[in-house]
């Protein structure tokens, strides 16, 4: 690490400065809203929804994968007593104002996770729910020039990358990336040993930093090669040469008698963060990781001269970041300089979200619409109380064709007003719609509009 003089780094306190120099526009201030070296307890998403919008420069997470199944740390290990539920239903875990927001204000990614539910299941319908509102929270929060790198594996691996299609933008899509490692286990009788998982890269935009780093690639046979101005090289293994690295990484994992092993439940090696924070991330840059876990990183932030906050809900996890900092030479239990290192600040920790300094804006600007309307003041309706109002003034029939329904179920809530067109949430700006009507007039046709087409068509009611 490059230490001047035993001074402090630039950006050990850059953080807390950020916030009151970048004043923009009507006393709006932007930049990051917590102090460098944060770790917040608690369910991530009222965290991220308090962070600053484009005030994080690399997120590298490593959320649950939807694997069916409980994790535990290892007993009397430094992680002992972490662990965690990866089981999804949709009845139990997925909150009404989550599917509110998904309906109303992002309907292809809704179609995304209905999809997922009739392919697969209720359960890992669930789980994108959980995800998707998350990562609508981590896009706002990245800079334009931004990077996220999602880690999961093949059981959910195809319907995340939908999610996140549909958040960033397929545009936006740079990598599959392969983590490949050795385990042990018993050789499978009815499939091959499988023994990777997958890191999903996708950038905010097209302009987005990203640092290129080489490997060694070993000629055929491990001998020179016979043509000339190719720079080779060699080492104890053979003749190689550089090339652009791969999207296929092989690391090992933190294996059980690993200096590296803390207990934890699907700890990843410290290589492998790192790896991704040199590429997608510049010294003083802010790396945010919602899913802490056992803070690895974090670690390799701090390692690499980069600024980082995290977030997790397992109470360990801020004694733990201190263990490792102080195990990496970086840190002491009590704050002070380490033994091999100087470590200058603290690390922050924090039950309470950090207040908004910024305009508040909460929707992905691309998935956004065009003009937005301020809400009328009072209580917030959910769906649910919207839909039984209408049902309540208007009986089951559709106000697209006026058929009316045995059942009010046949019904859909939708705007009058498109979202795309500026339509507002609220109740004045509802209507109850049979599924033809409502695919009909998607996201073009005000409600007139729409019952002037099925007239045309002779789609109304006799």
């Amino acid at each position: 690490m490059k230490w001047m003089d035993g001074a402090r780094l630039p950006w050990n306190n850059l953080i807390a400065d950020n916030g009151k120099s970048k004043q923009a526009s009507g006393g709006v201030v932007s930049g990051p809203n917590w102090k460098n070296r944060t770790l917040f307890h608690g369910d991530n998403l009222g965290f991220l929804r308090a962070m600053n919008s484009e005030s994080v420069d690399l997120i590298a997470t490593d959320p649950p994968f939807n694997k069916g199944r409980d994790f535990h740390a290892t007993p009397d290990s430094l992680a002992a007593g972490a662990k965690f539920q990866d089981r999804w239903s949709w009845e139990k875990d997925v909150h009404e104002d989550w599917i509110d927001q998904i309906r109303d204000d992002h309907p292809k990614l809704m179609e995304v996770v209905e999809s997922a539910r009739l392919a697969h299941s209720d359960g890992m319908g669930a789980f994108l729910c959980f995800m998707a509102v998350r990562l609508l929270a981590m896009r706002r929060v990245l800079k334009s020039t931004g990077s996220i790198y999602l880690h999961c594996d093949p059981t959910a691996s195809h319907y995340l990358k939908a999610v996140m299609d549909a958040v960033f933008g397929w545009r936006n899509f740079r990598n599959e990336i392969i983590w490949c490692y050795k385990s042990g286990g018993a050789s499978p009788k009815r499939h091959f040993g499988k023994k990777h998982d997958i890191i999903l890269w996708y950038s905010k935009t097209k302009d987005y930093v990203f640092n290129s780093q080489q490997e060694k690639s070993y000629n055929r046979g491990l001998k020179p090669y016979r043509f000339k101005g190719v720079a080779e090289h060699q080492d104890e293994i053979g003749w190689h040469t550089l090339v652009g690295m791969k999207d296929y990484w092989q690391i090992d994992m933190v294996g059980r008698t690993s200096g590296e092993r803390l207990g934890y439940p699907t700890q990843k090696p410290l290589a492998l963060y790192e790896r991704i924070v040199k590429a997608s991330s510049n010294e003083g840059d802010i790396v945010l990781d919602p899913f802490a876990g056992c803070a690895t990183t974090s670690v390799a932030a701090e390692r690499l001269n980069r600024q980082w906050v995290g977030i997790d809900i397992w109470d360990k996890a801020h004694e733990t970041v201190i263990r490792r900092l102080s195990k990496e030479g970086l840190a002491m239990p009590d704050g002070s300089i380490g033994e091999a290192i100087p470590f200058f600040g603290d690390i922050h920790y924090s039950k309470e979200p950090p207040e908004r300094t910024d305009d508040g804006e909460t929707a992905a600007p691309f998935l956004r619409v065009r003009e937005r309307v301020k809400e009328p003041e009072g209580p917030k309706w959910s769906r649910r109380e919207m839909y039984e109002h209408l049902v309540e003034q208007n009986g089951s029939r559709c106000m697209g064709c006026d058929r009316t329904f045995d059942d009010p179920r046949y019904l859909e809530l939708d705007h009058n007003v498109p979202r795309a067109d500026g339509g507002i949430n609220h109740v004045t700006n509802r209507i109850l719609l049979c599924s033809p009507c409502n695919r009909a007039k998607s996201n073009i046709y005000t409600l007139s509009g729409l019952r002037r087409l099925n007239k045309r068509e002779g789609w109304m009611a006799k």
